[in-house]
């Protein structure tokens, strides 16, 4: 299936406002209006369409560049019953262009862009949790103008093209087609005195220390979300969110699997035969295990609490010991002659057993 990113022909950190361009560009070119008859441009119409209505959803678009196609199987896709469907689920990016919609006055709302951050953690972090701050660069509304994008004490004015309105009709046959009007771009008033701090935007690129509490039993690919912490809304609407995505590092001695911790010990075979007790490292101490006699190679064993936090919960993991044996390579006389002496006695007794 072809990638969206690429349908759209944008790039995967792409702004929501660079996606609603990019769509709205390649509509405009491909729409069934502009291209009567022509099967070709009317599928690729619908596949800009699908990419859209993917990339536009802030949901929708994290499943997507998680799991690609597959992680928006079984997700309900709204559906496109006819070109009908597609103005009534895109009816704001097509008024700019048709003015299908009926929209009047100032643009609806639109709620802030999500922010994504990455963190990386060792496991003992991981262990305890931790206490940390990120420095945050964002769009934050204008502190000056609170947002308005008028300097302090103007008003704006009334557009005289469209008297308020916000667009403007055009007769084509028996059809009167309304459009966005293009002197005032949909809002119905002009801002004749913009704000100095942010030059009529309304918002700021900014800086922000968030702080924030990361659980223990956190693990790679847990995300957590900062609500209100994202880009700052346009016309009025909500902050975006802001997406903590977890990284933990490889440890030293330890691989983890899921709550669990695995580590590998190293016996001589003669401990292995007699039975012994080894020193066993943990996260944040040591313990000692007790090896019974006869431990063959691969033998597991397990210290209970001693792995990961559960991230739900207040249990812990456990520490699953495995069991390498370790062959000497340089032997001293009394060793060889020793070890000479066990393998006699060994051939003796499997000649007597059978």
């Amino acid at each position: 299936m072809e990638d969206y990113y690429e349908t759209l022909g944008i790039s995967r950190n792409a702004t929501p406002e660079e996606i609603k361009a990019a769509y709205r560009r390649l509509a405009l070119k491909y729409h069934p209006d502009k291209n009567p008859g022509d099967k070709a441009a009317e599928e690729k119409f619908k596949l800009l369409s699908e990419a859209y209505q993917i990339l536009a959803d802030t949901e929708k678009r994290q499943l997507y560049d998680l799991y690609g196609h597959a992680g928006l199987a079984g997700m309900d896709m709204g559906g496109f019953g006819g070109f009908e469907d597609i103005f009534s689920s895109f009816g704001e990016v097509f008024e700019d262009f048709f003015g299908f919609g009926g929209r009047r006055g100032r643009p609806r709302p639109q709620p802030g862009a999500d922010l994504r951050h990455r963190v990386t953690l060792t496991l003992d972090q991981v262990l305890t949790g931790i206490d940390t701050s990120l420095d945050v660069e964002r769009r934050a509304p204008c502190r000056v103008c609170q947002g308005t994008g008028l300097a302090p004490g103007t008003r704006p004015q009334t557009c005289a093209r469209c008297h308020g309105r916000g667009q403007v009709g055009q007769a084509r046959g028996l059809l009167k087609i309304f459009t966005t009007c293009p002197e005032c771009r949909g809002a119905g008033s002009l801002i004749t005195t913009p704000c100095q701090e942010c030059k009529g935007a309304g918002a700021i690129r900014e800086k922000k220390q968030v702080s924030l509490r990361i659980p223990p039993g956190v693990d790679t690919g847990t995300r957590l979300r900062l609500r209100g912490e994202g880009e700052a809304g346009a016309g009025g609407g909500p902050p975006g969110d802001l997406y903590i995505e977890v990284q933990v590092a490889a440890h030293d001695l330890f691989t983890r699997e899921g709550k669990n911790l695995q580590y590998r010990t190293q016996l001589s075979f003669v401990e292995a035969a007699l039975g012994s007790e080894v020193e066993i490292p943990t996260l944040n101490s040591h313990t000692r295990l007790a090896i019974p006699s006869g431990t063959q190679p691969g033998a597991t064993f397990r210290i209970p609490g001693e792995g990961i936090p559960s991230l739900r919960g207040n249990s812990r993991g456990d520490l699953v010991v495995e069991v390498e044996l370790k062959t000497p390579t340089h032997l001293t006389p009394k060793q060889e002659k020793l070890l000479k002496e066990f393998l006699k006695l060994s051939e003796q007794e499997t000649r007597k057993a059978e």
